[in-house]
């Protein structure tokens, strides 16, 4: 069994898979849950991009992600996160009453 990264206690327990399969343990000492060999992928600029352009073509969130080779789960965080950044510019007309 792997050693916990948080505490350094050789005492960790199996405690199921991650959505890819890869099995998850879990510190008995401070109960940290960690996977063995975590795969942290880094998205480039170049891949940025091509989802900002295909964003822009009005394509599904899902074939953007198979068409970049990124999780839905991570672009569709990004998305939230460009959203967020966008100013709001509503500019409401008002009605005229009456007749």
């Amino acid at each position: 069994m792997p050693a916990c990264p948080l505490c350094g206690s050789s005492q960790t327990v199996k405690n199921g898979h991650i959505h890819n399969g890869k099995q998850r343990f879990k510190g008995q000492d401070c109960g940290r849950q960690f996977v063995e060999q975590p795969t942290k992928k880094v998205i480039d600029q170049a891949t940025r991009e091509l989802i900002d352009r295909l964003l822009l073509e009005r394509i599904s969130l899902a074939g953007i992600a198979r068409a970049a080779q990124v999780s839905e789960q991570w672009l569709q965080t990004s998305v939230n996160e460009k959203y967020a950044k966008v100013p709001r510019q509503v500019q409401v007309t008002p009605k005229k009453r009456g007749g």
